[in-house]
């Protein structure tokens, strides 16, 4: 299996800036393609962003393209979420998960425990 820790989370202004974290326990993180989650409150979870097993190749829901960058570093076991000029619909609590499926969006799995993201208007 795969555990997952995500950190980073904080409060922030609008159109400001955090990077968010997510580390890997084991070695064969690289074997996996990785996504970003999020919650708001009373809502259900969406999909925010993938990464494919290199880190080549990238997907993003229509929300944050242009504002969000995920990244991967392999040799460091960890996935990065940059989130620029964050709104306060960005408010959530921030979940990575290891992808199980072939596509981006699709099924997860090794979910970590969520960082609290805020954003004040």
């Amino acid at each position: 299996q795969v555990q997952l820790a995500e950190s980073g989370g904080g409060l922030v202004q609008a159109g400001g800036s955090l990077r968010l974290s997510c580390a890997a326990s084991r070695r064969t993180f690289s074997s996996y393609a990785m996504g970003w989650f999020r919650q708001a409150p009373g809502k259900e979870r969406e999909f925010v962003a993938d990464i494919d097993r290199s880190g080549g190749t990238t997907y993003y829901t229509d929300s944050v393209k242009g504002r969000f960058t995920i990244s991967r570093d392999n040799a460091e076991n960890t996935v990065y979420l940059q989130m620029n000029s964050l709104k306060p619909e960005d408010t959530a609590v921030y979940y990575c998960a290891a992808r199980i499926s072939r596509y981006p969006g699709g099924s997860y799995a090794y979910w970590g425990q969520g960082t609290q993201v805020t954003v004040s208007s």
